[in-house]
């Protein structure tokens, strides 16, 4: 598949403030409960929790539903990682699809994409943590690098930290192994990406990388660890920001009509993912 165009495009998304103001940590209404969740995600996030629960949530056995149907759970959930939103993350699927679908009306796969990306979510729904679901993921097993979001004073209380195999510059890994052999913080990412493979999706590559790693702000969007990727990560990365593209500039106070929408994309379900399925 070839490798995006940077052309200029009428539908590319405009956000509802200006992009500074977007991800901003330092203040606003919901900076209490973001530090929050990031402390205790950076607190009890560590090798030995990921092996954990990549044993627990891997094969796939705790539910039987479809995709919509995991969709519509997410009415119920309000991202506490998000300094930009305040509403169910249902809605903010279909903002980010929609959006893809404007500027990329030959994809639908990609639109799909868009739809599917916070999926992973549900696993607030099942009982865990939110910050064993949400938020910015980091690698676990090597130094947390200067992007990671309040990386100055909320990794106090990880033993990780003080442990030699985890806390130099490489940790446990090989310089540019490759992302795929990275052990990510454990969340709705990897969670969905396992889903995905489990339930054989008949999606592209891309769209297996672009969910797995869309979370992975410290790499994507400012250039960190760089020393764990390899060729293939390198070519996936215009992916990954086209779709953050969307996920981020896409989050308007005015609010699609998910009923409106629901048949375009269980259309879209149905030709990539569809029935019931392994949860």
């Amino acid at each position: 598949m070839k490798v995006l165009q940077a052309d200029p495009n009428p539908n590319e998304p405009q956000p509802s403030k200006d992009k500074a103001e977007l991800r901003n940590y330092t203040e606003g209404k919901l900076l209490d409960r973001v530090y929050n969740t990031y402390l205790q995600m950076h607190t009890h996030q560590t090798v030995d929790f990921v092996r954990r629960k990549s044993a627990e949530y891997g094969g796939c056995s705790l539910r039987r539903m479809s995709a919509m149907q995991a969709l519509q759970l997410l009415d119920q959930l309000v991202d506490e990682s998000d300094p930009d939103v305040d509403f169910p993350n249902s809605l903010h699927a279909y903002q980010t699809a929609e959006g893809i679908r404007r500027a990329h009306p030959d994809k639908d796969w990609f639109q799909l994409v868009g739809l599917l990306h916070d999926l992973g979510k549900v696993l607030v729904l099942f009982g865990e943590p939110q910050w064993a679901v949400v938020g910015d993921t980091f690698p676990v097993g090597c130094k947390v690098q200067k992007s990671v979001v309040f990386h100055d004073s909320t990794f106090h209380d990880n033993p990780d930290t003080r442990d030699p195999r985890y806390n130099t510059e490489c940790g446990m890994y090989q310089p540019h192994c490759g992302l795929e052999n990275v052990l990510m913080s454990w969340g709705h990412d990897e969670y969905m990406y396992r889903v995905m493979k489990f339930n054989n999706f008949a999606l592209p590559k891309e769209a297996f990388y672009m969910i797995r790693f869309h979370s992975f702000y410290p790499w994507h969007a400012h250039g960190d660890y760089k020393h764990l990727c390899n060729e293939e990560d390198l070519r996936m990365l215009p992916w990954v920001k086209e779709l953050n593209k969307f996920d981020l500039y896409t989050k308007q106070e005015e609010l699609p009509d998910m009923k409106e929408l629901q048949g375009y994309y269980q259309a879209l379900i149905d030709k990539y993912c569809p029935g019931e399925l392994c949860w």
